[in-house]
Order: structure tokens, then C-alpha cells, then sequence
């Protein structure tokens, strides 16, 4: 058996025989930092078992191959294939005492993460990885690799990270009842996983989310406001508990922003979210949905009815400061005037709390329609030196050179986000899928080991970020870890900037490009990426 280190930013295929890459013996590390690499195995087929040993602590996972159908609508110049086949993704758990196995004629891949303590003494570590065969004790091959510690803490987060949570893909995958108590277990599994990975806005489903759903059609019903309506009188009563828990949890974990579902529906605001009421007699009743528009005066009655409660009960839970609101996802110029109605009715309602929406088209934000617009990264420069405290995005759309995190793109086109983040002073950064596991349209339940495009219609990656493990614990992929090396990137830049200012920080960046650092133009190679913290380190140290 032979045994190489590598960096977490390359993609070993199945069918790589004898992949080539670079091979490394040793890196830097700052205090509280989260260091990735990969070991690359090829040799004799069989079951091994690997033992590490080493001062500092480590996690142990297996790179494992994900069908991948669509991997790009185009022929693009920055993918590593388009072609579909077996890709690299899924991390899976590598218990002390587990085995694994390499197949005939296939490398197999390890990632290794090493959470750096924040109190580390700085210094030379070495870990050590000895395999050996699962039915004795033959060595079977030996690596080192030296992770150097320096005296740097990495400062928290400021970025807002907002990754759409699907509660009701949980409940559906997992076949439980919404809001039940293995729900609840199993939203805090994911939601932790979320905050580790630098995911600190939490999509927060007061009704239903109205998101990627076919006109007609509905997803499961995962409400947490219960809601009283008599239509008698047509008044409405309210029950904030399943919110108040669903904050505390977040709170708990570490998220610092609520981001309330969607008021009306996407694409245009035309009409209302699927909204489930309780009748006097017990039965419940769809109040709003496709049937309902969002012109019928009996949603605005709603929604003022709705909305003095619950702001105040927001603010009453130290939450009315952590909370936004969205009127209706990626409107163009055709929804206008549908739009335009939709804020005009809510903006007074809400007092101030701010509004965030998913949108390209500068006209929403320069008419005053769009108080804070995220724009597609692809789109962004318009906004850019107009818009305070900017946020941007990708989705499915931005394929063409900007970076992305579809799983047949090279990890240094995701990674190089969090770098770009700084380079356009971003206050947020939102992504629609961290785990929506339903076909395009919400037609049909998927299985996210099966099928990772949504059932064909976007390129395979775009719709989710982890899977659905057993026991209802989330299991990381490669891209995962990979964004959350971009914004450790960022906070990395950050602490630079303390030292020497934006301007020196970002002629560090460009140094030997000129001034060209966009998002179509930044570089490419993941040497950059992988000598970048290390630059950064030696120049707040001297060294």
C-alpha cells in the first residue's frame, strides 16, 4: 500500500488509477483554526483499519463517490468534467476501530480534519497514520504529516451566512411528523452541523416555505405558527410556542439571524403561501395558498392581524434585532407591479424590521422597492458601491466563471468565495439548498444518495450541501468543508486588515495580478488558495 497527503482542495476520482497530485508533508495552522487535508491509498485490494496518534486531536472520514447525471447545462471551462459519472462528495463517518476498504484498480481517499484548539501552544505537531490490515496486525504503510501551530487566533465570524433550512425536508426524509419530538432532534443535528460550518442565519418556516413549488402544488406542511380562524366572525388567534422554541434552539446553537418565510410566493409575488388554520370545530383548513391571491383583501387582513403579535412576541424574545423578512424570491421586471403591491401592503406592518430579497435586476432596488437586495454574484456590479452592508448569491444560474459549489467544479472555485467576500466588503451571503431534497417543483420526495440534481433539473450540488445520515445526523461533503475553509479565509483577511489596513490588505491579495480581482476574475489555481493562510500568518507575525 502506498499512502500521500494532499490538500483539501483536490478531487480524487474512482477512475483515477494512479492519480497525480501535490503531495504535501506539512502546512500552518492559526489558534482556533479548522485544518483539512486528504491521504491518498492505493494498493493491494482489501479491508484496512488506521490508527492515528498525535498530540493534537483529529476526525477520520472516507471520500465516497455520489452519482452525478447533470454536472453542468453547458460545456463550461472551469469544471474539473461535465460528463456524467461518479464524483467525489460525501464524507463519510470513520469510527476508531472502523475498517475500510480499497477496490481493485480505485485510489481511496481519507479526509482528515484537525480542530485546532484555541488555547494550542504554538509549535510543531505531527500526526501519524498507521494502516494496517483488518484481520491482524501487518503494517501495511505509514504517513506523517506535520501541522505547524502559530501564535494567531482567527477572530468570530461577521459575515451572515443564510442557507435556506428545509424543516420540512427533514420530516419528510426521515418520515416523522412535523414538529414532533424526534423532529425537533433531528432539525438540532442539522442546525448544529449548520453552525459549524459558519452558517449562522437560520430560515425559520412560520408557514410552510413557498419555495420551488409547482403552481397547483403543495409541500408537506411544516408550520410553526398555530393559527386559530373562526370564520364567523373571521378573526384569528395565534400560538407563538412552536416559534418561541424554534428561536431558542437556534439561539442555543449559535445562529445570530432568523430569516421569517417567505409572505408571498416566488417568482412575482402573485399569490399567497400555503397558510394552515384550525377551524372552531377542530378540522383544519388551507386559509391561503395557489388559490388565494395575494391581492385578496382577506390576506391583508390577515397579515394585520398577524403581524402586531407577532413582532411583539419577537422582540419580547430578544429576537425582534436577529430577525428579517422576505416578500417573494427572485422577482424580475414582468412581476413588477405584483411586487410593488406586495411591499406597499407589508412594509408598514412590519415597523422597521428589515426586508432581504434574492434578485438580479438593479431597477427593484433603484426605485426603492428592495431596501436590501442580494444580488446573484453574477450580477452583482451594479450594486456594488451603491447598496450599504451588500449581501450576494448563487444558485443554478451562475455557472459561467463565477464561483460556485457544484460538485463538479474544482473545490478552489467554491473556496475562492469566501476571499471574494472580502474583496467586495460583503455583509452576507446566501445559498437557497442546504438541504432541499425534493425534485424540482417539490414534485416528488428524492433520495439525496441517488440523485443529487433534483431529479435532473439542476446541476448536481446546487440543491443541497449535506445528507441525510442515519439516526437523523447530518453527513458533511467535501463542498461543505470546503466553503467553510472560504470563510475561515475571510475572517483570516479580516485580522490582516486590523494590521494593516483594507487597502494593504487588498494589495496583498493582488499581488503580482494587477488590480484584477473580480468575480469572474480571480485566480484560478489552488495554489493560491492553499498558500494564502500561510501568507497571511507570516505577515502578521514577521516570520
Amino acid at each position: 500500500m502506498q499512502c500521500k497527503v494532499t490538500t483539501s482542495l483536490e478531487k480524487i476520482f474512482d477512475d483515477a488509477g494512479s492519480p497525480v497530485f501535490p503531495v504535501i508533508e506539512r502546512d500552518v495552522a492559526a489558534k482556533g483554526e479548522v485544518y483539512s487535508f486528504q491521504i491518498v491509498l492505493t494498493g493491494e485490494p482489501g479491508w484496512y483499519r488506521v490508527v492515528l496518534d498525535g498530540a493534537l486531536n483529529a476526525r477520520i472520514r472516507t471520500v465516497d463517490s455520489v452519482p452525478v447525471r447533470l454536472a453542468a447545462d453547458n460545456e463550461e471551462p472551469y469544471f474539473l468534467r461535465t460528463a456524467p459519472g461518479l464524483y467525489p462528495d460525501l464524507l463519510n463517518r470513520l469510527e476508531d476501530g472502523d475498517s475500510f476498504r480499497i477496490l481493485p484498480r480505485q485510489p481511496r481517499v481519507l479526509w482528515v480534519t484537525v480542530p485546532v484548539p484555541e488555547d494550542c501552544v504554538p509549535g510543531e505537531y505531527e500526526l501519524g497514520f498507521s494502516f494496517f490490515s483488518r484481520q491482524g496486525e501487518e503494517l501495511c504503510a505509514r504517513c506523517v504529516f506535520t501541522l505547524q501551530t502559530v501564535d494567531v487566533t482567527l477572530p468570530p465570524q461577521e459575515l451572515i451566512r443564510y442557507e435556506w433550512f428545509h424543516s420540512d425536508c427533514l420530516a419528510a426524509y426521515y418520515g416523522v411528523e412535523s414538529w414532533s419530538e424526534k423532529h425537533w432532534e433531528i432539525l438540532e443535528a442539522f442546525a448544529r452541523n449548520a453552525v459549524r460550518h459558519g452558517i449562522n442565519a437560520l430560515y425559520t418556516p412560520l408557514w410552510t416555505p413557498p419555495l420551488d413549488t409547482e403552481v397547483g402544488a403543495e409541500r408537506p406542511t411544516c408550520q410553526l405558527l398555530e393559527i386559530g380562524y373562526d370564520p364567523a366572525t373571521g378573526g384569528y388567534t395565534f400560538n407563538f410556542d412552536r416559534l418561541g422554541r424554534f428561536l431558542e434552539m437556534g439561539k442555543r446553537l449559535g445562529f445570530r439571524r432568523f430569516g421569517m418565510s417567505h409572505l408571498f410566493t416566488q417568482w412575482g409575488a402573485r399569490f399567497t403561501p400555503k397558510i394552515v388554520c384550525t377551524l372552531p370545530d377542530g378540522s383544519e383548513v388551507k386559509r391561503f395558498g395557489w388559490h388565494v391571491s395575494s391581492e385578496d383583501p382577506s390576506y391583508a387582513e390577515f397579515l394585520k392581524a398577524l403581524m402586531p403579535g407577532l413582532l411583539a412576541f419577537l422582540c419580547g424574545n430578544g429576537a425582534g434585532e436577529m430577525c428579517f423578512f422576505s416578500v417573494s424570491d427572485e422577482p424580475s421586471m414582468e412581476h413588477f407591479d405584483s411586487y410593488r403591491r406586495a411591499v406597499e401592503l407589508v412594509t408598514p406592518l412590519l415597523e422597521g424590521l428589515p426586508t432581504i430579497e434574492a434578485l438580479s435586476n438593479y431597477d427593484f432596488y433603484e426605485r426603492g422597492l428592495v431596501k436590501h437586495p442580494v444580488p446573484a454574484n453574477n450580477h452583482i456590479e451594479p450594486f456594488v458601491g451603491n447598496v450599504a452592508g451588500l449581501w450576494s448569491y448563487y444558485c443554478c444560474g451562475q455557472q459561467h466563471l463565477v464561483p460556485n459549489r457544484m460538485i463538479a467544479m474544482p473545490s478552489a472555485r467554491n473556496r475562492i468565495m469566501g476571499t471574494l467576500c472580502y474583496v467586495y466588503d460583503l455583509a452576507g451571503f446566501l445559498q437557497w439548498g442546504f438541504n432541499f431534497y425534493y425534485s424540482q417543483y417539490s414534485r416528488r420526495f428524492i433520495d439525496p444518495f441517488a440523485c443529487t440534481d433534483a431529479g435532473g433539473a439542476f446541476p448536481a450540488g446546487d440543491p443541497f450541501i449535506v445528507y441525510p445520515g442515519e439516526n437523523g445526523e447530518p453527513l458533511d461533503s467535501i463542498r461543505h468543508e470546503v466553503f467553510a475553509d472560504g470563510l475561515q479565509d475571510l475572517r483570516a483577511l479580516r485580522l490582516l486588515e486590523k494590521k494593516i489596513g483594507r487597502e494593504r490588505t487588498l494589495a496583498f491579495l493582488r499581488e503580482g495580478r494587477g488590480e484584477a480581482f473580480s468575480m469572474t476574475d480571480y485566480p484560478r489555481d489552488a495554489e493560491f488558495l492553499n498558500r494564502l493562510r500561510p501568507r497571511i500568518y507570516a505577515a502578521l507575525t514577521g516570520a
